[in-house]
């Protein structure tokens, strides 16, 4: 059973136990193994894991607590403002989408979390490795923690790789046996899950080029197949553009993108569309 969002579950410290673990080998046994840390290349490549390390520890520790996006008491969209050229409506009757479980009017994008118990702003999914659901707020913060896990992953593997292979003095490889079994061992556990970790990433970069969550990715295959059912072609409203995609989720400041803050856009309750910028172009 789920434990209520941000708190500590056994998949939380399942995470953490993996990164002291990876940690633990990469840092104190296949560098030294491989380069040793009286050399400046040992120095460097541990304190540029511990570095990584850090960053991946301090980013996954805010997805687990930041709240992803509540929708404000009282919400109810307004039909008649101009500006709101998109009004999400129930697929069989038509009405503007009302959660009953909240008791209140649904914001574009947002969805009702089973396990949460409550609307989500913008909701992707609801990930029980961080016992949080990734919406409007904390999505960036999720994405980069991904990012760092991937690379630190393959650094961790490089790393491996080079302390299993290298040759050992004689005269020492009997204390070193033990630790190049303990490092094999990391090496298998840690391929699948470095893969594991950039296939998601890699998923979640696809996601953003079109300005798609989880859930509106698998609401826009079922309507691409009515439009075409119907002779109509299906376009996801929120697709800007390549470079207005990347910035409505990572931010304008694109020397910020990769950093561990999140300067979302908006408020969560209304997004641009691409008939927002049909409206502003000029005709010709």
């Amino acid at each position: 059973m789920a434990g209520r969002p941000g708190y500590l579950t056994l998949p939380i410290f399942s995470v953490l136990a993996a990164i002291g673990y990876v940690y633990y080998t990469a840092v104190f046994l296949a560098v030294p193994r491989w380069l040793g840390l009286s050399t400046a290349a040992g120095v460097a490549n541990a304190a540029a894991f511990t570095a990584l390390a850090a960053a991946c520890l301090a980013t996954y520790a805010v997805a687990v607590r930041r709240d992803p996006g509540r929708v404000p008491p009282g919400y109810a969209p307004d039909v008649e403002d101009a500006e709101s050229t998109v009004h999400e409506i129930k697929r069989k009757s038509g009405d503007l989408r009302y959660c009953q479980k909240c008791c209140h009017y649904k914001p574009p994008r947002a969805h009702h979390c089973r396990v949460c118990k409550r609307c989500v702003l913008k909701m992707d999914h609801h990930c029980i490795w961080i016992n949080n659901c990734v919406g409007h707020e904390n999505y960036k913060i999720f994405l980069v923690f991904v990012l760092y896990a991937v690379v630190a992953s393959f650094y961790a593997m490089i790393l491996i790789t080079g302390s299993v292979m290298h040759s050992v003095p004689k005269d020492e490889q009997s204390g070193s046996d033990s630790s190049r079994t303990s490092i094999i061992i990391c090496g298998v556990i840690l391929s699948p899950l470095a893969l594991a970790l950039a296939v998601l990433l890699g998923w979640h970069i696809y996601l953003i080029l079109q300005n798609k969550t989880t859930i509106e990715y698998h609401e826009g295959v079922r309507a691409m197949w009515l439009a075409e059912k119907g002779g109509d072609l299906y376009h996801h409203p929120y697709d800007l553009g390549v470079y207005d995609n990347l910035i409505s989720v990572l931010g304008p400041n694109i020397f910020c993108w990769l950093c561990p803050v999140s300067n979302t856009v908006g408020n969560g309750l209304r997004y641009r569309t691409s008939y927002d910028i049909a409206k502003s172009t000029p005709p010709m």
